[in-house]
């Protein structure tokens, strides 16, 4: 499976398209470049201003990486959308059916992996975690603003 962007209008109970764009990943490493590289493009395309962007590409690179390493997905859906004009949402859909959702970590100061969810709650103005309708896994979400 190659990554494409996928044609889904319920992101977000979004109907507006010209507003969400949708990525569809396989489940290896390399995912986390190319979500970021397609986060930082249609941000741009936005007009998302640069300390905004780099914030919501670091973010989905944690997100898209936990999803890769952590669940055992076929696929690995991410999503962007422009809320409003100060406001965006980021989505990560896992395929990990377990239901046993995502363990809270609190890493040592010399683990070098484990602090991507500390860094969304940090950055992000609200994030969660539910269940997902597209993939039947878990959905992660965070909610930036544009202007920093």
């Amino acid at each position: 499976m190659s990554p494409h962007t996928t044609s889904t209008p319920r992101f977000l109970g979004a109907v507006r398209p010209d507003r969400t764009d949708w990525l569809e990943l396989p489940p290896q490493r390399t995912s986390a470049g190319v979500a970021r590289h397609a986060m930082r493009a249609r941000l741009a395309a936005w007009q998302v201003p640069e300390e905004a962007c780099g914030n919501a590409v670091l973010l989905v690179s944690e997100l898209v990486t936990n999803a890769v390493l952590h669940t055992l997905s076929e696929r690995i859906l991410c999503g962007v959308q422009l809320m409003t004009d100060a406001r965006f949402r980021l989505e990560v859909h896992d395929g990990d059916r377990t239901g046993r959702g995502i363990p809270d970590r609190c890493p040592g100061p010399d683990e070098e992996n484990g602090r991507g969810l500390l860094l969304v709650r940090e950055m992000a103005e609200a994030w969660g975690i539910t269940r997902s309708t597209l993939t039947g896994g878990n959905a992660v979400w965070a909610s930036l603003g544009t202007a920093l």
